[in-house]
């Protein structure tokens, strides 16, 4: 039976395999998309204004090569910690002149439609103001990223509604490439020997996510076992006594600027937990660096998986794994030569 980090790298595997371009698309060919509400959304031509309110699709955006034909990004991009990364890869951005008529919870419409976007890229569970945009006859391609899979399927549509669908394709090879890095570093790994991880959210210490979303999908691919993985939902808050029964191994932390893992190992109704009497709570670094809903997430997954298996990755050099991923995924515009 195959393991399961070798299911999610046949899955990545069938969706590049579902749509593999031939090439880029020509200026004046129609492209067709589908968002992940299920709509198809028609083109005749890959699109130049696009105004992108979702920061991981953003990045995603300038991973394809696509930036210039963003005109309007989230405001949250102009803020630490992802303005200095941004500000290198779109000197528009770099000199604040990029509109940013909204963020990814609250836009403006009427600020949105003066920019004349060709589509307007949000979540998709904001209905009532795709329904505001799509009233004014913009194309609207909603997102809702639950697993690794749906962010290949995102990087996959941008790269049509872009005509970038060679680079998009070269990006889900690096990504099914680096996984299979990962993956065999932990081959013969018994289950047994895979440690129960708790995935703590920066909301609250007791917020975290089930079976289905991209932290059960990096648990399992760093060889790790989500010990909620039995809750379906995305994201949820849990309670202390559900906690305690799970009694993880490992705690992982989404960045968090209010605390620390010295924070989580003094919370006296945390000291009877196996990860705290280990010693074995770790942070993630800032979101640019290892965001759940973009490629990027490929190197959180070779951190948690040097946090859980130590000895199978001690010569790895994380660092260099970083610099090297984004120089990859940017095409050289971040990270040092």
């Amino acid at each position: 039976m195959l393991s399961l980090v070798k299911v999610w790298l046949a899955a990545l595997v069938t969706l590049a395999a579902l749509a593999a371009p031939v090439g880029e698309a020509a200026a004046d060919t129609p492209v067709s998309v589908t968002d992940f509400r299920g709509r198809t959304l028609t083109f005749p031509r890959p699109v130049s204004r696009i105004v992108c309110l979702i920061e991981s699709a953003l990045s995603g955006l300038y991973m394809l090569g696509a930036g210039e034909r963003v005109v309007g990004i989230p405001a949250s991009v102009y803020q630490e910690p992802v303005f200095s990364y941004y500000a290198r890869l779109d000197a528009r951005i770099a000199a604040r002149t990029l509109p940013a008529p909204g963020s990814w919870d609250f836009f403006s419409t009427e600020r949105v439609l003066a920019l004349k976007p060709e589509v307007v890229i949000v979540w998709a569970h904001q209905t009532e103001a795709i329904a505001a945009l799509e009233s004014r006859g913009i194309p609207v391609f909603g997102v809702f990223l639950a697993t690794v899979g749906d962010v290949a399927r995102e990087i996959r549509e941008l790269g049509r509604l872009t005509g970038t669908e060679a680079r998009a394709e070269e990006l889900l090879s690096w990504t099914r490439e680096e996984l299979a890095r990962v993956s065999r570093r932990l081959e013969g790994l018994p289950a047994a020997a895979r440690p129960r991880v708790y995935f703590m959210w920066a909301q609250s210490p007791l917020e975290t996510s089930g079976g289905t979303s991209t932290v059960h999908d990096l648990i399992e691919l760093a060889g790790g076992r989500n010990v909620l993985a039995h809750l379906p939902q995305e994201h949820l808050r849990v309670k202390q006594e559900q906690l305690l029964v799970a009694n993880p191994e490992v705690i992982v932390m989404w960045h968090n600027p209010r605390l620390d893992p010295a924070d989580l190992l003094a919370l006296p109704a945390w000291q009877g937990l196996a990860a705290v009497k280990a010693g074995r709570v770790y942070e993630l670094p800032p979101v640019f660096v290892c965001d759940l809903w973009t490629l990027k997430y490929v190197h959180a997954v070779k951190l948690l998986a040097a946090w859980l298996h130590p000895a199978r990755f001690a010569d790895l050099n994380l660092a260099a794994e970083e610099n090297r991923m984004l120089r990859a995924l940017y095409q050289g515009r971040l990270g040092e030569p």
